[in-house]
């Protein structure tokens, strides 16, 4: 179930089940009763649960979960409650709390122990953004499908565990909805995963091109190459100015600016191009990165090359829109702010803002952070939950802008391509663990990518669509 919901979207689920037969007093009664079977399977007998409902839907379900647990309760109770059923606001809640639902809000979060009816009080479920002020649950039972604001940030924060309920909406409804907002997770992207083949060699698994900076600044552009090796692609070249080349000890090419990066990039199996990390900010860069998009390869623009074209936004556009290759634009926050000025982070969520940026520019907006964000010019979105702490380190960025460059190089299409990168980055800080650098992140893909192989060869030997071999006991595809 890696959908994601926003409000509207649940909404209308609610009413193709009703509409279906399914009477809505049914899917209430279901609902309620999964909250009550959350709570008894982890609590003893006896004890006391004060439930705070509101008016809508939400509140229903919780006077269902009183009833069930046999001892309703009273918003003064809860002084003296063990837990705390939050039934006070839905996924739905648009406008900040105030008045004597924040001071509930405000005593629901000194309670021991808070079960959430479908999301914390307080998150908005399209967004996740806290209105005003927010329960923080232990546990949250949500129906049906999880929405987005269970996903994103600071929303995710204050969920606790979360237990997704059927109430009995058929997951056909979601044939007529057709969401386009998925978790960050294989079984949005495997199909085009390339997994090795026994005849497989490394001139069919593509040629990466990473360009540097001059050579007091080659560290990030490495990291970019190391990635891209690690995560398969066949051949992977850095294309540095001269006076850079002596402080690099992988393969190399003399590249000095536009014209001659041109030129190389003429020779269609370099098919995937990074562009950003430590190459400067600048007239220059900008230049590259235009020869970059002129050229038939595929183009993440990272770091340097996004910020270059700060004040020059709409020039970056038109030689976007221009092509039929891809192109992946992989900002973090400030860079985002910088190229899209008129995005404001504070009047649109997270997602809003990188779906409104692919359909602005034409590329896939890869908006990194803990939720990082991959969205395409065709509305398809899906945000990452498996990214720990740890990564936010410098550096990991240029590796994922090379492990995006080896996904594209290997036919990816480019929104998977993005997706599957942000999921293999997170997997890989994960296997490494706390006190990960940024050079912990390539070394660690031989780990993810066996387990990722496995996956995705046992899922096609089921369904008969590709065939069992896949290079597995290798460990790994060659890299060098």
């Amino acid at each position: 179930m890696i959908e994601l919901l926003t409000t509207a979207e649940m909404a209308e689920a609610d009413r193709l089940a009703i509409t279906g037969g399914i009477a809505g007093i049914k899917l209430m009664e279901n609902a309620g009763r999964a909250v009550a079977d959350a709570i008894a399977a982890r609590n003893p007998a006896g004890i006391r649960v004060a439930v705070v409902a509101g008016p809508g839907n939400n509140g229903g379900d919780g006077f269902v979960a009183a009833r069930v647990l046999t001892e309703p309760a009273t918003p003064e109770a809860l002084a003296g409650a063990d837990v705390v059923i939050d039934a006070l606001f839905g996924a739905g809640l648009d406008r900040p709390v105030q008045g004597r639902p924040r001071d509930m809000i405000a005593a629901m979060n000194a309670a021991p122990c808070v079960y959430a009816v479908d999301l914390p009080s307080g998150i908005n479920g399209t967004s996740g953004a806290i209105m005003g002020l927010a329960v923080t649950a232990a546990h949250t039972v949500t129906f049906f499908r999880r929405k987005a604001g269970h996903v994103l940030l600071p929303g995710r924060l204050h969920g606790g565990n979360i237990t997704v309920a059927d109430i009995g909406i058929p997951a056909s409804v979601l044939d007529r909805i057709k969401p386009q907002t998925s978790v960050n997770d294989p079984r949005l992207w495997g199909e085009r995963f390339p997994l090795p083949q026994a005849g497989g060699h490394k001139y069919a698994r593509g040629h990466a091109v990473v360009v540097s900076g001059p050579s007091f600044s080659t560290g990030a552009a490495r990291l970019a190459a190391r990635g891209a090796l690690r995560a398969g692609a066949g051949r992977v070249t850095l294309a540095s100015p001269r006076v850079g080349l002596a402080s690099l000890a992988v393969m190399v090419r003399p590249v000095d600016d536009a014209r001659e990066l041109g030129e190389f990039l003429a020779d269609p199996r370099r098919n995937a191009l990074v562009l950003g990390p430590g190459v400067g900010v600048g007239q220059d860069t900008r230049d590259l990165a235009l020869a970059a998009l002129s050229a038939r390869c595929a183009v993440v623009l990272d770091a340097d090359a996004l910020t270059s074209f700060a004040d020059e936004s709409a020039v970056l556009t038109e030689a976007v829109r221009k092509r039929a290759q891809a192109t992946i634009l992989t900002p973090h926050e400030g860079e985002f702010g910088r190229l899209f000025k008129g995005m404001d982070r504070h009047a649109l969520s997270k997602l809003e803002r990188a779906r409104k940026a692919a359909a602005a520019s034409g590329a896939v907006i890869l908006l990194k952070g803990a939720d990082t964000v991959v969205a395409s010019p065709d509305g398809r979105a899906a945000i990452a939950e498996n990214a720990p702490s740890w990564l936010a380190t410098a550096g990991s960025g240029d590796v994922l802008a090379g492990v995006v460059a080896a996904c594209l190089a290997q036919g990816m299409p480019s929104f998977e391509a993005a997706a599957a990168a942000v999921w293999l980055h997170g997997e890989a800080a994960a296997a490494t663990g706390p006190g990960l650098i940024a050079e912990d992140l390539p070394e660690a893909m031989p780990t993810v990518y066996r387990r990722l192989f496995a996956m995705l060869s046992a899922r096609s030997r089921e369904s008969g669509d590709l065939p069992a071999a896949h290079g597995r006991e290798t460990g790994h595809p060659d890299v060098c």
